[in-house]
């Protein structure tokens, strides 16, 4: 049997980030993971550039039942420690739209910057290594029995993960190890999703496929200023993604596809300058034409726009700009983003990511209730959540 001071299992991002912090105190860390490389995840993010933070990190950019838990951690370890990681390392980056910043060149480069930290910090990472039988035979330490041996610890961290992307190995491991010690973790959903479409709107949107417009998508709890995509299953796009974490089935969202105009006093302004100019030749300055004729009849768009009467001005505008659609669903699992739901923040110290009722037993990342917005959030979550734990294991 093989002794450490701290067991981490997940090789991610929280998980290694927990490990290089506690091996700088002095403690003798193994980091176990299933898969045959660490960091996978984060290889394969932002299109393997990695969107590992944002320049404006709030707790309103987040989604929990306990919408309280994530301030600690966030203040504690904020995006600018991990920007000075990122210097330390002269990792050249960019900023996109709302302050998302990615590497210029690939996410590698991120998984280099921690498997050098860990290599510093004398952490041990074992892959390939299948998790057995976890057991806590008394208050001192966890009894951790793997495919590739047995190993014993006082601190034991759960850095698992969700159920999002199964392909790359995401499992319920660590619901279940919370479950096997009481903890009480609440229902799990998939976030950041595409939605698909009830038969007749998939067949009616699906040739639409590769379509983006700016677009604010709403429902009664959020609203997103981003683009909408049209795919052959359904709607994607960051406002879709964004929105589906707020979405529940059976609910119908808004859609409004000119968010920079008031399309209503255009038109009746344009009516007013007797423009004789057809809908379809003005609209096709603001909207693709495919999407137009999918969304208006054809009888609307060879309107000119000096005969459109108040009822024909109002119908178009509501058409465009409070489009209504109810989602078949979403696409789960396969694709999503992230997990909403997990391990309850109740259960666990926001100071220290450690159980409130077991001692030694610490959760950190998207294993816990906690879900972040598109846009490196949940990086960050992972880094701020990782590192507290770190402090304490």
């Amino acid at each position: 049997m093989f002794e450490y001071d701290v067991i981490v299992i997940g090789a991610g991002a929280s998980g290694l980030m927990c490990a290089i912090e506690a091996g700088k105190r002095g403690r003798k860390v193994l980091v176990l993971d299933h898969a045959n490389k660490a960091g996978k995840k984060i290889l394969m993010s932002g299109g393997g550039r990695c969107n590992f933070t944002n320049y404006t990190v709030e707790p309103e950019n987040f989604l929990s039942f306990n919408p309280h838990f994530c301030k600690s951690a966030l203040s504690r370890y904020t995006q600018w420690d991990f920007l000075a990681l990122i210097d330390k390392y002269k990792i050249a980056f960019h900023e996109r739209e709302y302050g998302r910043l990615f590497c210029d060149e690939s996410s590698k480069e991120i998984v280099r910057l921690l498997l050098s930290e860990a290599k510093l910090a004398k952490v041990e990472i074992q892959l390939n290594s299948t998790i057995e039988v976890i057991s806590n035979p008394n208050a001192q330490q966890f009894i951790v029995k793997t495919s590739q041996g047995i190993f014993k610890s006082e601190s034991l961290v759960i850095a698992t993960g969700g159920l999002s992307i199964p392909k790359i190995g995401a499992t319920p491991f660590g619901y279940k190890i919370a479950e096997q010690f009481g903890i009480n973790v609440l229902a799990t959903r998939a976030g950041l999703v595409p939605f698909t479409l009830q038969p007749e709107d998939k067949a009616k949107f699906s040739p639409l496929s590769g379509i983006a417009v700016l677009c604010i998508a709403s429902n009664d709890k959020a609203s997103f200023k981003e683009n909408i995509l049209f795919t052959h299953r359904g709607l994607s796009g960051p406002a879709v993604l964004q929105l589906s974490s707020y979405w529940q089935a059976g609910e119908a969202i808004t859609i409004n596809l000119l968010p920079e105009i008031d399309l209503s006093e255009l038109l009746t302004q344009k009516r007013q300058q007797k423009a004789h100019v057809k809908v379809k030749t003005f609209l096709a300055e603001y909207l693709p034409k495919r999407l137009l004729t999918t969304l208006l009849s054809d009888n609307l768009l060879e309107t000119t726009v000096v005969d459109l009467s108040d009822k024909k001005i109002t119908a178009l505008s509501q058409q465009l700009q409070q489009w209504q659609i109810k989602p078949n669903g979403t696409e789960g699992y396969r694709t999503a983003e992230v997990t909403l739901g997990g391990v309850d923040c109740d259960e666990v110290s926001s100071k220290t990511m450690q159980s409130n009722q077991v001692a030694g037993l610490y959760f950190i990342g998207e294993v816990l209730d906690i879900t972040g917005w598109l846009g490196g959030y949940n990086f960050q979550w992972a880094w701020s959540s990782g590192w507290c734990a770190g402090q304490y294991v």
